[in-house]
């Protein structure tokens, strides 16, 4: 079984506790120990003399994106008990997009390369899951340093909407879209970087459905999808480009048609309704994603056939409902 210590100062014990109680892990009592945190494939002791105990086959991933980023907030030195060069952590890609939930605006696609020797620039610049950020001002102002200081680091795609709704059509699936929008962003990095070895991204769908979307230049790239992928520091700084480049997006589409365009999907048929009275059912292939469920009701609402731009009926879930016993 690998294992792995580390000495912890008391806020770096701090740090640790706090993850494990917000993160999803089985805390368990343990002798002589302040806590314990276990997830599969791996376990967690933090002792009361400050020594932290990592044991697991995902031991060497969680000391990568977890304690050396997160908890530590600095690279393992030759010191600790295990050695420098398997603590380091590797070159690799994060992927995340902005946008897919929102009934308005495109979809945005991000990628960040991060090279050892960005971690620590990169918590510096307060750089993490970008919904844990709730002022845009803030998130302008990373993703602004971001693209200054490494913008060969850097990749963002804009899934216009004109682009998007017919892609959706064609394909048949979200998932598919984005699947190709992903293997899009990463290409274009291996382009620059083509000896990074490992890509993340968040668990949106089938795994095989981006591999099958690379071209050559990624066939040999390691994919890692996972779920709150956003605790890894380059999938963070992607979602943090991404997010910034949806609000510059939005504002542009709402000044273009002098409208006030929500973010979200609910809340947002009064706008939606308003424009379609003012400038017709077509303007929502211009301003928002046709195949929410939102659009039928709104063409419906203002008078429209509901399947005028070409919108799925509402798929049957009835089969799904539990029989009532009689």
């Amino acid at each position: 079984m690998n294992t792995i210590t580390h000495p912890l100062t008391p806020d770096e014990q701090s740090r640790l506790i706090t993850h494990i109680q917000e993160s999803g892990y089985e805390t368990r009592e343990v002798a002589h120990a302040i806590l314990g945190g276990k997830k599969p494939g791996l376990n967690i002791v933090l002792y009361k003399s400050g020594k932290l105990v990592v044991q697991g086959k995902g031991c060497k991933e969680w000391v990568e994106f977890v304690l050396e980023p997160l908890i530590l907030q600095r690279v393992i030195s030759e010191n600790s008990e295990h050695t420098h060069e398997e603590a380091l952590p590797a070159s690799h890609i994060g992927i995340d997009e902005s946008g897919k939930g929102d009934f308005f605006g495109p979809m945005v696609i991000a990628a960040y390369h991060v090279p050892p020797s960005h971690y620590k620039g990169l918590l510096k610049l307060g750089v993490r899951d970008s919904k844990k950020i709730s002022s845009d001002k803030k998130i302008t102002e990373i993703a602004e340093k971001l693209l200054h200081k490494t913008p060969d680091h850097c990749e963002v795609f804009v899934l216009n909407l004109n682009t998007y709704n017919s892609l959706v059509k064609k394909m048949g699936s979200v998932n598919r879209v984005l699947a190709w929008a992903h293997a899009t962003v990463l290409e274009n990095l291996l382009a620059r970087f083509p000896d990074t070895p490992r890509a993340v991204a968040d668990q949106f769908g089938p795994e095989h459905q981006i591999i099958s979307a690379l071209k050559e230049r990624g066939k040999n790239i390691l994919l890692e999808q996972r779920h709150k992928a956003e605790s890894d520091p380059a999938v963070a700084a992607a979602s943090i480009l991404a997010r910034h480049r949806f609000v510059q997006e939005m504002k542009e589409l709402s000044d273009t048609y002098n409208c006030e365009l929500p973010r979200g999907a609910t809340h947002v048929r009064p706008s939606a309704e308003k424009l379609v009275r003012r400038d017709g059912p077509e303007i929502l292939t211009q301003v928002a994603k046709t195949h929410f469920r939102t659009t039928r009701q709104v063409l419906t609402a203002c008078g429209y056939d509901p399947a005028l731009l070409g919108t799925p009926e509402p798929k049957d879930s009835s089969h799904w409902k539990k029989k009532r016993k009689k």
